[in-house]
């Protein structure tokens, strides 16, 4: 979600990259022995949040199913795939890098959401088979998520040692003139100040671009 996010989850995340950076570059400057890095990967099956869980609840509650959207696709990888790359990518990291982990091909989330009802040995309840046990229904997107998550690994980015592990090449702020913004940025969520809020935003993440979905 911090690959050109479209909304302000997305963007505090690409924020929070942007201020380990900065702490990492200020370590360096004065020598002290720590290192920061940072690994950007997708989704992991079965992790809080994932939608695997929900659709294992929606299907035991008899569903329906939901959905946002018949084309929306998300990239998986296993908790084993991701624990194992994180772990790597520390003995590759020097200081300051935004690590991006390769989620091979994007999942169709109906497809997915077909084949967990397959794997409970039920049927898919559609106009074609009204005598199904589960239905899906869609939902329809919410403000700022994306119909497509973008590719964490284009052609931008740097290869690294590991054949699934790569650097992403990302602007850099110092300690000096980011921790201001962000003292702004506090004081402006205290106050409410939402289109103080979006200024900061938009200075620190010129990239974003808000979702028009309502």
């Amino acid at each position: 979600k911090a690959v050109r996010p479209t909304n302000i989850m997305g963007a505090s995340k690409r924020i929070s990259e942007m201020i380990f950076q900065a702490y990492n570059d200020d370590a360096q400057k004065k020598n002290k022995n720590i290192i920061f890095s940072m690994v950007r990967f997708g989704n992991v099956l079965n992790s809080s949040g994932s939608v695997i869980p929900l659709f294992e609840k929606q299907i035991n509650e008899g569903g329906p199913i939901t959905v946002t959207h018949p084309d929306i696709t998300r990239y998986f990888m296993t908790i084993r795939e991701a624990v194992e790359l994180v772990l790597q990518s520390t003995f590759m990291a020097a200081g300051g890098e935004v690590f991006l982990l390769d989620m091979g091909s994007p999942v169709n989330i109906v497809n997915l959401a077909k084949q967990m009802i397959n794997l409970n040995n039920l049927k898919l309840k559609s106009e074609q088979n009204l005598k199904g046990d589960i239905s899906i229904v869609f939902s329809g997107l919410r403000p700022g998520e994306k119909l497509y998550e973008e590719l964490l690994v284009d052609a931008s980015a740097i290869a690294t040692k590991h054949p699934r592990i790569f650097k992403a090449k990302e602007k850099f702020v110092t300690l000096e003139k980011i921790l201001p913004k962000i003292n702004q940025l506090e004081k402006a969520i205290e106050s409410q100040d939402i289109e103080e809020i979006n200024k900061i935003i938009l200075f620190l993440v010129p990239e974003i671009k808000f979702s028009k979905n309502k």
